[in-house]
C-alpha cells in the first residue's frame, strides 16, 4: 500500500496539471474588443469561443456573402462566369479599396470576383450586385434573405462590400456559418478564397489575408477592415483531411489579426488526442446570441495616435521579436499553444515568424477588362489594360481628384505630395486623402503655364497664401474596407 501512494500521488497530480491546462483555455476571459472563434468545417463543432456572439461590424467580410450570393446565381444558371457585367457611376463612385474603373467599362463576372476577393474592391462588389440583384438594395435584400435562410440570425446588409453604415452587422457565430455554407454548397467555386495574388496590366496585387502562402495548409477567406470594427478575418485551413475555420474581430492590424488566426488554427489541429481533456461546446448554430450594439473602435483605430492612416492593405510585419505595433497582442497566445502542445508534436515556428516571412511563391492570376479571352486575344487584353495604366493615367487621376479627392487606399502618393509642399493647387482643394494631394499632372502644367499657378481656380484664394502643410497630411480613411 505505501509503495503505491507515490505512484497515486502523481496520477493526481497529473490529473489537476491538465484540469487547470483545460480551465485556462477554457475560461472566459474578460469582455475586450475583440471576438475569436475556431470550429471545424465538416461538423461545425466549437472548439473555441469567445465574445463569438456579440454582434459586430463585418467591413469587407461582407464580401464573403456577395460571393456567395453571385455564385449561387451562377451555380443556378442565372448567369455565367462569362457574363459580361457594366461598371455604373454607382459602382465607380465606392470608396477604396476599389480597381477605380470609369463608368462604362466592361468585365466578366468571373474577373470581378477576382478583383472583388484579392483586391478587396469596393467598386467590383458593386458592380456584382447590380448585375445580380439590379440595384444595390435589391442585391442587399438578396443576401438577408440567404442570411436568414443560412441560420445567420445576428446578421443584416445594406451594401455588398461592408462599407460603413449602421445596419451592416454580423457577429463570428455568423461568419462561422457563412463559411461553412460556401464550403458546403459551393465547392466548384471554392478557388475564388484562396487566390494568392491578381495581376491587373502592370499592377500585382497579394492577398491581404497575410496567411495563404505562409501558414501550412491555409486555403480561404477573406479579411475586413473599417475603422468602427477594427481588422477582422475569417480564415480557414486543411491538415490531414481535417479543415477548421477561425474568426477574428477586433485585431489592432493587419498582421495582428493574421497572428491570432494563425494560434487559433494552430491550437485547434494540436487538439485532435486530447479531446478528452474538453467539455462540448457544442456547434456553431447552437451558440446563443447576444443582444447588444456592436463596438464602436474607431477612436482605437483611426485616432490621433496612429503614424499612419489604418486600411485593411496593412503591410507591416511584426518582427521576429515582437516589437512592432500590435506584438503584444498579437504574440500573447503562443506560450499557450507551446504550453498545451509540449511533448505531443515537434514545436512549430511561432504565428509571429510565419507572418513575417515571405509568402511562399505564387504565379499572379491574370484579370483583366472586357469579355472572356484566351490565348493570343489574352495576352493582346492584358497589354492594352498596361498601356491604359501607363499612358493616360495622370491626366485621369487629376479629373478624379478634382471631382472625388476619396483615393485613400494609396498612402505612397501621400509622400509624392509631402515632396512637392509647394503646389497651391494641392492646398487650395484640401483633398481628404495623400492621394488626391500630388497631381503630378497639374505641376507639370503648371510648368508650362507659369499664368495658371498665379490665378487659382477657386475665387478668394488669391488672397490666401498655399498651406504646405495641408499636402502633407492624409485623413483618416473612416471608410477603407
Amino acid at each position: 500500500m505505501h509503495a503505491l501512494r507515490p505512484l497515486l500521488r502523481q496520477s493526481l497530480f497529473n490529473l489537476f496539471a491538465a484540469a487547470l491546462a483545460c480551465a485556462a483555455l477554457l475560461a472566459p476571459r474578460a469582455a475586450s474588443a475583440e471576438a475569436l472563434l475556431l470550429i471545424e468545417a465538416d461538423s461545425g463543432k466549437v472548439l473555441q469561443a469567445e465574445n463569438a456572439t456579440i454582434p459586430w461590424y463585418p467591413a469587407s467580410v461582407t464580401k464573403i456573402m456577395t460571393a456567395y450570393v453571385t455564385l449561387k446565381a451562377v451555380k443556378d444558371g442565372k448567369l455565367t462566369l462569362d457574363t459580361l457585367l457594366t461598371v455604373s457611376p454607382t459602382a465607380a463612385s465606392q470608396s477604396p479599396s476599389k480597381m477605380g474603373f470609369r463608368p462604362g467599362t466592361q468585365l466578366t463576372v468571373d474577373n470581378a470576383l477576382k478583383m472583388m476577393m484579392v483586391k478587396s474592391a469596393n467598386d467590383m462588389a458593386v458592380v456584382l450586385a447590380e448585375g445580380v440583384g439590379g440595384s444595390i438594395d435589391g442585391f442587399s435584400a438578396l443576401m438577408n434573405d440567404t442570411a436568414q435562410k443560412l441560420g445567420m440570425t445576428q446578421t443584416s446588409y445594406v451594401n455588398p462590400n461592408g462599407l460603413p453604415a449602421d445596419g451592416q452587422i454580423t457577429s463570428a457565430r455568423d461568419l462561422g456559418i457563412l463559411a461553412r455554407s460556401f464550403l458546403r454548397d459551393l465547392p466548384e467555386y471554392e478557388y475564388f478564397v484562396h487566390i494568392p495574388a491578381i495581376r491587373f496590366g502592370k499592377r500585382v496585387t497579394g492577398n491581404f489575408n497575410k496567411l495563404i502562402g505562409r501558414y501550412p495548409g491555409a486555403d480561404g477567406f477573406k479579411t475586413g477592415f473599417i475603422c468602427a470594427s477594427g481588422y477582422n478575418l475569417v480564415a480557414s485551413a486543411t491538415r490531414n483531411g481535417r479543415r477548421l475555420i477561425a474568426v477574428v474581430l477586433g485585431a489592432n492590424s493587419g498582421t495582428a489579426r493574421a497572428v491570432k488566426a494563425a494560434q487559433l488554427l494552430e491550437r485547434g489541429f494540436s487538439q485532435d488526442n486530447l479531446t478528452w481533456l474538453r467539455p462540448s461546446l457544442g456547434t456553431v448554430d447552437k451558440l446563443v446570441p447576444v443582444d447588444a450594439s456592436p463596438p464602436n473602435l474607431r477612436d482605437d483605430m483611426c485616432g490621433g495616435h496612429r503614424k499612419r492612416p489604418a486600411s485593411d492593405d496593412d503591410d507591416a510585419l511584426i518582427a521576429a521579436n515582437g516589437g512592432t505595433s500590435g506584438s503584444a497582442s498579437a504574440t500573447g497566445g503562443e506560450a499557450q499553444v507551446t504550453f498545451f502542445t509540449a511533448g505531443l508534436q515537434p514545436p512549430l515556428m511561432k504565428a509571429s515568424e510565419l507572418m513575417a516571412s515571405a509568402p511562399a511563391a505564387a504565379e499572379p492570376v491574370l484579370v483583366y477588362t472586357g469579355p472572356t479571352r484566351t490565348g493570343t486575344a489574352l495576352i493582346a487584353a492584358v497589354a492594352a489594360d498596361a498601356d491604359q495604366q501607363a499612358t493616360p493615367k495622370p491626366r485621369g487621376k487629376k479629373s478624379r481628384v478634382a471631382k472625388k479627392p476619396d483615393a485613400a487606399d494609396k498612402p505612397k502618393d501621400a509622400k509624392t505630395a509631402a515632396a512637392k509642399p509647394d503646389a497651391k493647387t494641392a492646398a487650395a482643394a484640401k483633398p481628404a486623402d495623400g492621394k488626391s494631394a500630388a497631381k503630378p499632372a497639374g505641376t507639370k502644367h503648371a510648368a508650362a503655364k507659369p499664368d495658371a499657378v498665379a490665378k487659382p481656380a477657386v475665387s478668394g484664394e488669391a488672397a490666401k497664401p498655399a498651406k504646405p502643410k495641408a499636402a502633407t497630411k492624409p485623413a483618416k480613411p473612416a471608410n477603407n474596407s
